[in-house]
């Protein structure tokens, strides 16, 4: 199995933080130290716009909007401490937002020019991160101010902050959202991934994620439909696999007595770590992410490395093991790149579908990563 080196975007003039794939259209933007997003396309690795003038210092992190209808809508998250919102029409859409088989798809990239629609402020110091919920109603914001804000979608262009979340005590470094259900996770510089979700009116802290001894820097849901894992990335050069024990397992544990915490009786959630990757990396690990397509988990850092991951099933004298037991599953590293971008470090791994030159996605896939040298490496894995 390898991770071939299949192209790279153009060179940008500073570093680049992260990348972030379209939903729908064959586009993938990115967020710079220079203050500007920019959309490459997907098909040629092509430089299609340039995003400029909405924020005063470094974008950290950028989030398309999904179910956006007739629109590509785009959050940003910069150190300025505040957090935008634009706004481009899409021709050639459906009324779900989807392609339109007869539109070109060269026009749909090249469509309007981007409107700085709204900004968001409230956080008292920089943004590190941004994500939209799966249904697309909420968007969520963390700040080096220790705080998760969520943020509802009233429609017009109209936000309300319906939440600020004060549990982490320190500096929170990513959120992501289940890509299934409402339920919000964010990794911080106190070594700890707490799990959100809503309780009547209010947003609560339903989980714990303790098991790292350092800065937990990225995070990642599984999406497969039947489990809920989440795979993060720490300073302390490990990536551990958590998962969402079922009510049903719960059911003979001893009952504990009713919390005076608002919300911690009954929306407690059981998540307990389930497995550590393989050490490889050396140092600090950035980024973690998981293939909704595949399964398999990427991780990147500042060693330079990508390592690619696979989960499989055991072998005992050339058999297999029990296939229904979780037990005699085990994550092996299937791909390793040194040096992916030189002598620099890696912000970002993100895997993206594959489209043609025609803009038809196809059955394959890609694997982005972005660094300090400005650059955005493409990827395709092949077994």
């Amino acid at each position: 199995m390898t991770l071939k080196l299949v192209g790279s975007f153009p060179v940008q003039p500073d570093r680049v933080w992260c990348a972030a794939p379209h939903p729908h259209l064959p586009l993938v933007a990115t967020a710079s130290t220079d203050r500007a997003v920019r959309i490459y396309s997907l098909r040629d690795f092509s430089l299609v716009s340039t995003i400029e003038g909405g924020h005063k210092r470094s974008i950290r992190s950028i989030s398309w909007k999904p179910n956006a209808k007739g629109e590509s809508v785009l959050a940003t998250g910069s150190f300025d401490s505040s957090t935008g919102i634009w706004h481009r029409e899409e021709r050639g859409t459906d009324a779900n937002g989807e392609q339109s088989p007869e539109s070109n798809s060269e026009e749909r990239e090249e469509d309007e020019e981007w409107r700085f629609a709204v900004v968001l402020d409230g956080h008292d110091s920089e943004v590190k991160s941004v994500a939209w919920s799966a249904g697309g109603s909420f968007l969520a914001t963390c700040s080096r101010d220790k705080t998760v804000w969520i943020w509802e979608d009233m429609g017009n262009e109209n936000y309300e902050t319906i939440a600020v979340l004060q549990d982490h005590s320190q500096d929170v470094k990513m959120v992501a959202w289940h890509p299934e259900e409402e339920l919000l996770a964010s990794s911080s510089y106190d070594d700890t991934v707490r799990l959100y979700k809503e309780d009547t009116d209010d947003w609560v802290c339903c989980a714990v994620l303790a098991g790292h001894t350092s800065t937990v820097w990225s995070i990642s849901f599984e999406s497969n439909g039947h489990q809920s894992r989440l795979a993060s990335a720490s300073d302390d050069q490990t990536v551990k696999i958590w998962y969402r024990k079922p009510k049903a397992d719960e059911e003979e544990a001893p009952k504990q007595p009713p919390s005076i915490i608002k919300g911690t009786a009954d929306e407690t959630e059981n998540w307990e770590e389930q497995s550590t990757l393989p050490k490889v990396h050396t140092r600090t690990i950035y980024s973690v992410d998981w293939s909704k397509k595949t399964g398999l988990i990427a991780t990147a850092g500042g060693d330079g490395q990508i390592i690619v991951y696979k989960e499989v099933y055991t072998e005992k004298d050339g058999e297999v093991a029990n296939v229904d037991s979780e037990a005699s599953k085990e994550w092996k590293v299937v791909a390793q790149v040194p040096a992916a971008h030189g002598v620099y470090e890696i912000n970002s791994v993100t895997w993206c579908p594959k489209w043609d030159k025609q803009g038809t996605k196809t059955d394959g896939e890609l694997l982005l990563s972005t660094g300090d040298d400005g650059i955005v490496n493409i990827f395709e894995f092949s077994a």
